[in-house]
């Protein structure tokens, strides 16, 4: 696969032409992270944009009593350093690799040209940009208004939608978990057995399965998921009956 074609497959690009991929990857280096491996570290100059091309990595902060808090967890085709780079300020935070990841890296100057002569790669970042801050807000609220298995059920919705279905392969560990939702390991794992106890998900070596998604949306606080879905399947059932027999 040519470095455009890689390209052509990460959402962020999604919108540029051809002849811009083609300038992108000439552009762009490769680089390869080994397992924990720290990719950059918080207060660290921000003069380079990645992209995940395979692997996956952890954004976190570390508290002044040695606490790690992770920001969120990322996968292919995900992004970071933009937001250092753009203030031209420091990272705010650290990014550690959680497996062996390969990552697409960019110099700032080289980002700001494409930002200003590439409107596709502009718009795509301007769209990821608003996603996040959205996530964020949610990140936030859950923090303050739901309980741990609210949290965690939130969570486990947000990697299998990730993912694409109901099962979440390579499924983090309960302390990974813990350090996203503000918990203790003990805990998650409680919690963890209490909704696999329920039948809303199933836990096996191959990963986390969902079992009941309208249970966990609802204690995730977002009934406007079901809510949405229950209007999805009103309205097939209403284009079927329309159908001409």
């Amino acid at each position: 696969m040519t470095a455009a074609e890689t390209l052509r497959t990460i959402p962020l690009f999604a919108h540029c032409r051809d002849s811009e991929l083609e300038q992108l990857g000439l552009a762009f280096t490769t680089r390869d992270y080994p397992k924990n491996s720290i990719i950059l570290s918080a207060h660290d100059p921000g003069d380079t944009f990645y992209v995940l091309l395979t692997g996956q990595v952890k954004v976190m902060i570390v508290a002044e009593d040695g606490r790690e808090v992770i920001l969120t967890l990322m996968r292919n085709g995900d992004f970071f350093g933009e937001g250092a780079l753009l203030k031209r300020d420091s990272h705010g935070a650290s990014v550690v690799a959680m497996q062996d990841s390969r990552l697409l890296v960019l110099r700032r100057d080289d980002l700001y040209r494409f930002l200003m002569g590439m409107p596709g790669v502009a718009l795509g970042l301007l769209r990821a940009l608003c996603v996040r801050l959205q996530a964020a807000g949610e990140t936030i609220g859950g923090l303050v208004l739901l309980d741990v298995t609210g949290r965690v059920s939130r969570l486990l919705l947000q990697l299998a939608e990730e993912g694409g279905g109901d099962t979440i392969t390579d499924a983090p560990t309960h302390q990974i978990i813990a350090q996203v939702v503000g918990s203790s390991r003990e805990t998650v794992s409680r919690t963890i057995g209490e909704l696999a106890a329920r039948n809303w998900i199933a836990t096996s070596r191959n990963g986390i399965t969902i079992r009941d998604r309208d249970a966990l949306i609802v204690a995730a606080g977002q009934r406007w998921m079901k809510q949405a879905r229950q209007r999805d399947g009103a309205d097939d059932a209403q284009a079927k009956r329309s159908e001409p027999g």
